[in-house]
């Protein structure tokens, strides 16, 4: 691997680590299977490439623009599930599908251009260093930022109480928290991290396209099991900093899959490598708590 296409992967899995995070907000957190973000991912590319290409906006609010849709999208799956008692998973295919035709609707198309348009990224380059050291560089002070600030919140009285409703609902709502309102908030938060990351990889790589959440979700969630399954998970932060690697971890197994020519793997299998490591981390996973029940008993 080149160190050019090994920056391009470390680019991918630190956006990658963003839908991470709002996959640990979502199912570690709320313990609420969110399908939105198969829809909020491009919708934080289309919001974000519009405003920029069609209403030649700044990119950075364009980006913050994108935050905020990704945070409608998050609400409104929640209020589905809080104030109708729709299933959650339900709840977010309802809205999943709903922003396919929404972002057809503000690219005007399938897909939006943004080549040659000023964006995040272009705004750091000139200072005498290649762009495709620049990117990674900016993407992790984002990355790094965003995940202090997800650790702080987790520990103030807000979110101490999103993570009791999370843990035992019934419990919580005993104690006088609203699990309603913290889902609507902490889906909220999921999305608008899961459409930042959408914005950013849209304008890193040129182009918004309606089809690109189709996997996001198995994505988030692979980064999410990975990394809980190799690092230490006993607080917050551990758990933040699990997500962040195994984003990396996965980005850098899909390349390594794919460059192993000896596999004939395609760019196409990816999918179908991202399924694979899964399974194998769930298994293993498996095996090595049956081993250590195994161990203890004969103990």
């Amino acid at each position: 691997m080149s160190l050019y296409e090994f920056l391009g992967t470390v680019e991918v899995g630190l956006i990658f680590g963003l839908v991470a995070l709002g996959a640990f907000i979502s199912f570690r957190i709320l313990d609420f299977p969110d399908l939105t973000v198969e829809g909020s991912f491009p919708f934080g590319a289309a919001v974000a490439s519009v405003l920029i290409v069609s209403f030649g906006w700044n990119p950075w609010p364009a980006t913050l623009a994108a935050v905020g849709a990704g945070f409608l999208a998050g609400f409104a799956t929640a209020y589905l599930n809080v104030r109708f008692n729709i299933l959650h998973i339900l709840s977010g295919i309802l809205v999943a599908i709903s922003l396919y035709s929404i972002n057809l609707r503000i690219m005007g198309g399938s897909n939006k251009p943004l080549l040659g348009a000023h964006t995040v990224f272009t705004s750091v380059q000139g200072w005498g260093v290649p762009a495709y050291f620049l990117s990674p560089v900016l993407l992790a002070v984002i990355v790094v930022v965003i995940k202090v600030a997800l650790d702080l919140f987790l520990h103030t009285g807000v979110g101490m109480n999103m993570r009791a409703a999370g843990a035992n609902p019934a419990m919580a709502a005993a104690n006088g928290i609203n699990v309603g309102r913290m889902k609507l908030v902490g889906l909220g938060m999921a999305n608008a991290l899961t459409a930042l990351a959408g914005a950013l990889f849209a304008q890193s790589f040129g182009s918004a396209d309606a089809h690109m959440g189709i996997g996001v979700i198995i994505i988030g969630l692979a980064s999410v099991i990975v990394g809980m399954s190799i690092l230490p998970v006993r607080t917050i932060t551990q758990a933040t900093i699990a997500c962040l690697f195994g984003a990396l971890l996965y980005r850098f197994a899909v390349a390594f899959s794919l460059n192993a020519d000896f596999l004939g793997l395609k760019a196409s299998d990816v999918q179908l490598v991202t399924a694979l490591l899964v399974v194998v981390t769930l298994v293993s996973q498996s095996s090595r708590s049956g081993m250590g029940k195994l161990l203890k008993r004969r103990a």
